[in-house]
Order: structure tokens, then C-alpha cells, then sequence
């Protein structure tokens, strides 16, 4: 796995922080913490787009956000447990790893994947 994979992960790890921020923030702080996850996330979300395919990079960033997101909130925020919808982003978390398998790594810029 190439740095670039490695910050869309991180940009992931970031979108739920945000997510959660824009739910749960309530004052000056959550809402600057929020707003430093939502620069944090798009900067290297941006920069791996840089050398990877968008596309790719927007779809695993969502992907791994999301289900971020719906493991923080049963874990975190007393979100009901459903074994239909853990199933559901199992299947979400599949699509992303078979992305990130089909794509090639480009160093070149400009280079045909």
C-alpha cells in the first residue's frame, strides 16, 4: 500500500470525526475541531486524488466514512445494533477493498491506469 492509499484512509478517519461534529458540536471548540476534521479530511482526500483516480479515492473515502460513522454512533451514541445494517456495510466495506484491489497504482503523472 502506496502513502497516497494511506492518506485516503486518514481522510477517512477524519470524515467521521466530522460527521460526528456536525451532529454532535455545540459550541466553540467542538465546532473548531469540526472544522479542522472537515480541512484535515479534504486536504488529503485532494492529494491523493492527485496521483490515484478520483473516482476511486472519492468512492473508498465515502465508503470507509461511512461505515466509520455507523460503527461510532452504535458504539459510541447508543445507535441501535441491526445485524441487517452491519451486514449491509460489510457488503459497503467489500465494494471498497475490491476498488482498491482492481486500481492500479500510477507514480506517473498522466499515466493510463
Amino acid at each position: 500500500m502506496n502513502t497516497d492509499w494511506v492518506k485516503v484512509i486518514i481522510a477517512a478517519f477524519f470524515e467521521v470525526f466530522w460527521v460526528i461534529g456536525l451532529k454532535h458540536a455545540n459550541d466553540f471548540w467542538t465546532w473548531t475541531g469540526t472544522i479542522i476534521a472537515i480541512i484535515v479530511s479534504f486536504y488529503l482526500m485532494i492529494m491523493a486524488g492527485k496521483k490515484l483516480p478520483v473516482g476511486t479515492v472519492y468512492a473508498v473515502f465515502v465508503g470507509l466514512g461511512t461505515a466509520g460513522t455507523v460503527f461510532s454512533d452504535i458504539i459510541f451514541f447508543d445507535e441501535p445494533f441491526k445485524l441487517a445494517k452491519v451486514l449491509l456495510i460489510l457488503v459497503l466495506l467489500g465494494g471498497v477493498v475490491g476498488l482498491k484491489l482492481v486500481t492500479q497504482d500510477s507514480d506517473k503523472e498522466g499515466a493510463e491506469s
